[in-house]
């Protein structure tokens, strides 16, 4: 039986969904007990951009009418947090930037469902501008740090996101991923980050994001929560609580180390590989098949770079006031009007690379998974990106995390899993990545991990 409140804060999205549903804590003190975190947090972690407080206080009250009641939801009386990408009705979505933005008077879809879900939200998470970059430092808000060594970034862009889920502010929120920002602030906090498959959630009002590249999804400290989240996010009833539950059948899972085409140099950090390659021996333990192999990148990031400038330059047009915005941003937004005329070429071309990639998965030799560093390198230090140069900006990026974009390219899934913690204490991760519709195998999959790896049980 849990009493305290750092217990109830690390209870996860089941634990404290179930605490409610047995009345041994109200959703008017589990927000309460959120809303004294985040205003204790603030000053060190800065994860919030807005925080919903009284909106939140009236959410919690209704839900515990509701409880009281007997009526049951999947995270009636949960607090969660969202970020700053995604419309909430009275709030406006800046997307990391300065400006005077207007007021939305709708909530997007996902919000829709986690509001049938009973979920109370309590804000806004940090962003950078337009979700450029795999830290969460700007302008607009200030440095959103670490929990594990505020000296550190948490990464981005869901790096808000992923602060307040491993800080144990809420149990889980939303983010957001378009080459990594789900999965790779959920490596640097110690989190399951999942990517869903192209369409799985839903992006409306918008008709996609950044040009098919972005999807929404979980971070969560563990499997069963993200699972949870996700079945909320994407309408799936109970699909992927249950692959959660479900040990996987015997598996033939490829560790690739190789790094995709970037044109910089990258360099897989010798932690991070170590880390990686210790996951693999868990899962042959475990009683699965680890083969080394190499997919077939290619120039893949030709593929990459229109839709996702494209995508900066069609959210750069919209804000009140683009001087505000940061330089390279601006510099982004004109590279990316520039390349606007490939998008339709780069469109076509996805199932070009999704042949020549799914062939590690498809032919005679081919396996069930793929096993990959999520990043090249632990969490870099904060609050030291803010005055680089594009290029620099660009080469820092490439170095610490060359190895997701490729799946928001084609489309598919990927689950970073927590790898370990380097000497000095920052966490790491892995990615377990597979073709188009596969993420109950590999939710099941990092689950059984999880069992025995039990990262959950790690707290900053």
């Amino acid at each position: 039986m849990r009493h305290t409140e750092q217990d109830i804060a690390f209870a996860g999205l089941t634990g404290q969904a179930t605490l409610l549903a047995e009345g041994r804590v109200s959703a008017v003190e589990l927000t309460s007990a959120v809303l004294g975190r985040i205003a204790e947090t603030q000053p060190t972690l800065n994860a919030f951009r807005h925080v919903r407080a009284a909106e939140a206080g009236r959410e919690a009250e209704a839900a515990d009418r509701r409880l009281a009641d007997g009526e049951r939801a999947p995270l009636l009386g949960v607090p969660v947090a969202i970020k700053d990408d995604t419309d909430i009705a009275g709030l406006p979505t800046a997307f990391g930037c300065r400006g005077d933005f207007p007021v939305r008077d709708a909530d997007a879809e996902i919000v829709t469902r986690l509001r049938r879900a009973g979920a109370v939200i309590v804000g806004k998470t940090n962003t950078p501008e337009i979700g450029q970059w795999p830290f969460t430092e700007g302008t607009g808000f200030g440095v959103t740090r670490n929990p594990w060594d505020t000296a550190h970034t948490p990464g981005g862009s869901s790096g808000g996101s992923a602060s307040a889920v491993a800080a144990g502010i809420v149990a889980g929120a939303v983010g957001s991923d378009g080459a990594g920002s789900i999965r790779i602030p959920a490596a640097w906090t110690n989190l399951v980050g999942i990517k869903a498959t192209r369409g799985l959630v839903p992006t409306a009002p918008e008709p996609e994001l950044f040009h098919g590249l972005t999807g929404h999804g979980p971070l969560a400290r563990t499997v069963g929560d993200a699972a949870l989240l996700l079945d909320v996010l994407a309408g799936t009833a109970n699909r992927f609580r249950t692959a959660a539950a479900r040990e996987p059948r015997p598996l033939r899972i490829g560790l690739a180390l190789n790094v995709p085409f970037t044109a910089l140099y990258t360099r897989l950090d010798e932690r991070v590989r170590a880390a990686v390659v210790r996951l693999a021996g868990v899962l042959t333990d475990l009683g699965h098949e680890v083969v080394e192999t190499e997919p077939r990148y290619g120039l893949i990031g030709l593929d990459f770079l229109p839709r996702s400038l494209a995508g900066v330059a069609d959210w750069a047009d919209r804000v009140p006031d683009p001087a505000l915005l940061d330089p390279r941003t601006l510099a982004n937004r004109r590279t990316g009007t520039r390349l606007r005329p490939l998008l339709a070429l780069s469109r076509r071309l996805e199932p070009l690379w999704s042949r020549r990639v799914g062939k590690v998965f498809s032919d005679s030799e081919g396996v069930d998974v793929l096993l990959t560093p999520t990043t090249a390198t632990p969490p870099p230090r904060a609050d030291v990106f803010a005055d680089l140069p594009n290029w620099r900006t660009d080469r820092a990026i490439v170095a610490a995390c060359p190895f997701a974009w490729p799946w928001n390219v084609l489309g598919w899934p990927s689950v970073n899993v927590p790898a370990g913690l380097t000497a000095d204490g920052l966490p790491m991760g892995a990615q377990l990545a597979g073709p188009a519709g596969s993420e109950d195998l590999l939710i099941s999959l990092a689950a059984q991990l999880e069992g025995v790896e039990r990262w959950h049980d790690r707290t900053p």
